[in-house]
């Protein structure tokens, strides 16, 4: 829907020397007849109109600027629509009723307009319940239009509920949102939902000729164009645009004008990068850039219109149709056809995809102009590298098949680079599309070239096999993989059943991690050179290494403690307290692992 059409009723203002009002509320829509690209909703309530099947609630949805709050003021005012020969809702509002100026202006008693951004509470749904039982003053209907109703809370809309559902026969509710599904279900269900369509281009396009005609505006084509495309869909983000256009270049619209305010850049400089970049042709790719950059262009706005024109471009393959839309330049719907019979869609693709990937990176960096730049010169060398079908139907026909001929720099096709007028002259050429595959833009030899032979690399080593026997030698294997997370949750957590080769038997602690068995599975298959399968047991399972060195430790305590030269030492220094024991007998490493797992001391006065 549009923020357009004719001025409709004027507020008191329009008549005062200097009260400029917006074109988005100047030509803002007083009736179903003025409104754009909403068709399928005004042919529903016409019928439903004429029918007398008036609904009691309605959703208006939709993306800013499609006319969800005028669409509501127009429904608003079709309920209460009265004239001296007509008294009952009514579409036809040709003829403005006694209530209608008041209703689109807002300042009518009976038609309540509340945003929900501001008033989301509870207390605002109770004041609008208390109110509902008394009957309108003057009008038909009494008509709440809640603006923005997804930012009502959860209680909010609970308390509407059962108001909703039985509302008295002379209250009507209009919501209007842009995040539908934030919508409880419970309250979507209660209403007739509405989705407002994004706004054609070309339809944009001739709503905006038309307003500029009757301001005395003169408007280039491709200006309105790009208007429409930067509108996005949205009548009132258009209209806000045209009438900064207007301001900017001083009663007169050009092209040139909108793009330096937009920052846009040229659309047939966008087509010539694209042509430049699908020939491989670095140098000229990154001259035209930098043209570009030069005249106020953004460089994410460039690669982002690049990506469109390639969309275009791809689209174009399938639907030829769509050459005809009216936000399209000449130049686009013509190369861009050309493009779209000379290039696969596989290149396309592959540009497409890096594309994508190369915008964010443009727009978080802090040097946007050289990640463009490196994003187009990545683009250039794919375009010279075959697709998988060129690749292997090259190896199908054997060495007289063409290869591509990578240029030095990314340097066009000349004298010193190979060209001339032998046998072996290079030639630029725009390959057509073969039943093969996927063809680009690019230099290619005129005459077969041998293909040398590049013998394929060895095979890689098998990793060594490691025989594993206990979870000993799993917690060592992590060490020596310095996998230290690994080795101390195995040390902590698995409690070994049985082990054999190639399959491991556990059960776990209750503190062990949920993915803790798939990458067990995974280091052992990658640090042993072969597939392990570790699964869960329902048997009980030993102690954990931790719990068996908890045990050492505890037993070594006991043992200090009844050695008669330690007892007797303990006597002889009161207050003397045993804090470490050290095994002989035991590796070092083994005390080195301990430290990775901490014991603590036994439950008596003595220190660990």
């Amino acid at each position: 829907m549009s923020e357009a059409g004719n001025s409709g009723p004027k507020s008191p203002d329009n008549g005062k020397a200097g009260a400029y009002r917006v074109l988005a509320r100047k030509y803002r829509p007083s009736n179903f007849s003025e409104l754009i690209g909403q068709e399928p909703m005004v042919r529903t309530l016409t019928n439903a109109f004429a029918t007398g099947r008036i609904a009691q609630a309605w959703m208006l949805t939709g993306v800013r600027g499609v006319g969800k709050t005028t669409t509501a003021r127009i429904l608003a005012r079709a309920l209460n629509y009265k004239t001296a020969s007509v008294d009952q809702p009514s579409v036809d509002l040709s003829i403005p009723g006694e209530h209608c100026q008041a209703i689109m202006e807002g300042r009518h008693v009976d038609v309540i307009e509340m945003d929900a951004a501001s008033h989301t509470g509870i207390d605002d749904i109770r004041d609008i319940i208390e109110r509902v039982r008394y009957a309108p003053v003057s009008a038909r209907y009494k008509v709440y239009i809640i603006d923005e109703v997804h930012m009502l809370s959860t209680q909010a809309f609970n308390g509407l509920l059962k108001t909703l559902e039985e509302p008295p026969p002379h209250v009507k509710f209009i919501f209007a949102t842009t995040e539908i599904r934030k919508v409880p279900i419970t309250v979507l269900s209660r209403c007739q939902r509405f989705d407002l369509r994004r706004i054609d281009a070309g339809a944009l396009v001739a709503h905006l000729s038309s307003i500029a005609a009757k301001e005395g505006i003169a408007v280039d084509d491709d200006a309105l164009a790009m208007i429409a495309r930067a509108a996005e869909g949205s009548a009132r983000d258009s209209l806000s645009i045209l009438d900064q256009a207007i301001a900017h270049g001083g009663g007169a619209v050009s092209a040139e004008a909108v793009r330096a305010m937009l920052g846009l850049a040229d659309r047939a400089r966008i087509v010539d990068l694209f042509e430049h970049v699908m020939k491989g042709d670095v140098a000229s790719a990154l001259a035209e850039f930098r043209a570009q950059y030069d005249t106020g262009a953004d460089p994410a706005a460039v690669l982002t219109d690049l990506a469109e024109f390639n969309h275009l471009v791809t689209r174009l393959r399938f639907v030829p149709g769509a050459v005809d839309d009216a936000a399209l330049s000449q130049d686009e719907r013509q190369r861009g056809a050309d493009f779209a019979r000379a290039l696969s869609v596989r290149v396309l693709s592959r540009t497409w995809q890096m594309l994508l990937k190369g915008i964010p990176e443009v727009e978080s960096s802090n040097r946007p102009v050289s990640a463009a730049e490196m994003v187009l010169i990545r683009l250039a060398h794919a375009a010279d590298l075959p697709t998988l079908d060129e690749a292997l139907k090259s190896l199908e026909n054997g060495p007289s098949a063409t290869i591509a001929a990578p240029r030095p720099n990314g340097a066009p096709a000349g004298p010193g680079n190979g060209g001339g007028n032998g046998t072996s002259a290079v030639a630029q050429t725009r390959m057509p599309v073969g039943s093969g595959g996927a063809q680009t833009m690019r230099l290619v030899e005129a005459t077969p070239a041998p293909v040398a032979f590049v013998a394929p690399p060895p095979p890689a080593p098998e990793p060594p096999q490691v025989p594993l026997k206990s979870l000993a030698d799993i917690v060592a294997l992590a060490d020596a993989q310095r996998d230290i997370a690994l080795k101390v949750q195995v040390k902590r957590c698995i409690r070994l059943v049985r082990i054999e080769p190639g399959r491991i038997d556990v059960s776990l602690t209750d503190d062990a991690p949920k993915m803790l068995l798939n990458e067990l599975t995974t280091k052992l298959r990658a640090w042993t050179g072969r597939s392990w399968m570790v699964s869960l047991s329902k048997e009980a399972g030993g102690q954990t290494l931790a719990e068996m060195e908890s045990t050492r430790r505890e037993n070594a305590f006991l043992d200090a403690k009844s050695d008669p030269t330690v007892a007797a030492i303990l006597a002889r220094f009161p207050g003397a307290k045993i804090i470490d024991v050290r095994i002989p007998d035991a590796p070092e490493a083994e005390t080195t692992e301990a430290d990775d797992v901490p014991v603590e001391p036994p439950a008596d006065d003595d220190e660990t």
